[in-house]
């Protein structure tokens, strides 16, 4: 381990940062803790360009902790959707809850604290920490373990707990000694990682610009920049299919309200079948008569009423989702009621296409959606 770099990494970071860091981030410079803590959550999972659309939106409608704890769920559900992994949104939530219940509506500024509540883990609380109260506390989250790794020329698989300890151990070392430097060099560290420092494309092969860290970095030094860090091998992700109604009447659509527990949990969707292991070259489920297709989608209770009030059943497109460890296959059947349906009590809902926007749904199925006419039978129905 070179004392020395560790020394001087956190000034040579921050020097970087001034020349080629990324600069005018609406969530940059801010030390409200809520608004921090919201940035950090979006920022998972989903890109910068993304988040500088949604970000300005999602503070507007929730402008501080205790009016995002006093929504609906529904209404958290509904900016969030597009945003992917919507158990986060469910954790803003609840998180905002518990802010308001057991700290009085004030972020804590200690980490251990703040690492206590829901869907915050250990990095995304040094954040917080880090940025809202200057704290000296690490952050680790999969950008600096990429730039650590290959600084100190770690060749263990980063999933490894001896490793993760490790860097963490690093990354505490690497700090800067005045707190006061914490958001700038947290913040440095974060762009270095995401824009220099990156997966496939670093700026030390490119020859195009040159590294600060080129002279110490035990990767580079040994050619091994695209090995480091080492990751485990994934297993191919399996493939389901899957049956979802289609229910139409007039502008109206039939809804159904997910389970939290379940994937795309406490969104708006179509009813949908039992998930099947798709086999090679099996393009879903033949031809179903509408009593076959109510009774793979609804709830059993429902079926004698709908049968009466449903028309032919006709097969649609074949949607494709690809989510983070799995593939769907989604079979859209149409079918046109004669009349909407009251489900009371239920979770299930008949929503006009115009409304919509009001409701938290799954990307692939808000697309199909929202690619639907209000025209039907050449009349508009108002």
């Amino acid at each position: 381990m070179s004392k020395a770099l560790i020394s001087t990494f956190s000034g040579t970071l921050i020097a970087w940062h001034q020349l080629d860091g990324r600069q005018g981030l609406p969530w940059q410079g801010v030390r409200d803790p809520y608004a921090v803590w919201v940035s950090e959550i979006m920022l998972q999972q989903t890109q910068v360009a993304t988040v500088l659309e949604r970000y300005p939106r999602f503070m507007k409608r929730f402008p501080t902790v205790k009016k995002l704890a006093a929504a609906p769920v529904d209404d958290v559900l509904a900016e969030w959707a597009g945003l992917g992994y919507y158990s986060r949104a469910r954790n803003l939530h609840v998180c905002a809850k518990q802010v308001v219940e057991q700290f009085s509506g004030i972020y804590p500024s200690d980490p251990l604290l703040l690492e206590q509540l829901k869907g915050i883990g250990r990095s995304t609380a040094g954040a917080i920490a880090a940025f809202a109260f200057h704290v000296r506390t690490p952050i680790l989250d999969a950008n600096v373990k990429r730039i650590l790794a290959r600084l100190f020329g770690i060749e263990e698989a980063i999933g490894e707990k001896k490793v993760s300890d490790r860097l963490w151990s690093l990354a505490q070392d690497l700090l800067p000694l005045n707190p006061k430097d914490m958001p700038i060099y947290t913040q440095a560290l974060m762009d270095f990682g995401a824009t220099w420092c990156t997966s496939r494309k670093p700026v030390c092969l490119s020859g195009v610009q040159k590294c600060p860290f080129s002279k110490e970095c035990q990767a580079n030094l040994s050619n091994q920049v695209l090995s480091i860090p080492r990751k485990a091998v994934k297993a191919k992700s399996p493939e389901f299919d899957c049956d979802m109604l289609l229910m139409r009447y007039q502008d109206l659509v039939l809804l159904q309200k997910r389970s939290d527990k379940a994937i795309w949990g406490g969104l708006w969707s179509l009813p949908e079948s039992a998930w099947r292991a798709k086999t090679d070259g099996e393009m879903g489920t033949p031809n179903l008569t509408p009593k076959e297709l109510l009774q793979l989608t609804l709830p059993e209770e429902h079926l004698p009423l709908l049968l009466k009030h449903c028309k032919a059943v006709s097969c649609g497109d074949r949607i494709k989702h690809v989510f983070t460890h799995r593939r769907l296959w989604m079979k859209i059947w149409h079918v046109n009621a004669l009349t909407a349906i009251e489900f009371p009590n239920t979770n299930l809902r008949w929503v006009s296409l115009r409304q919509l926007g009001q409701y938290g749904l799954p990307q692939p199925i808000k697309v199909l959606l929202l690619g639907l006419s209000l025209v039907r039978d050449g009349e508009l129905k108002n």
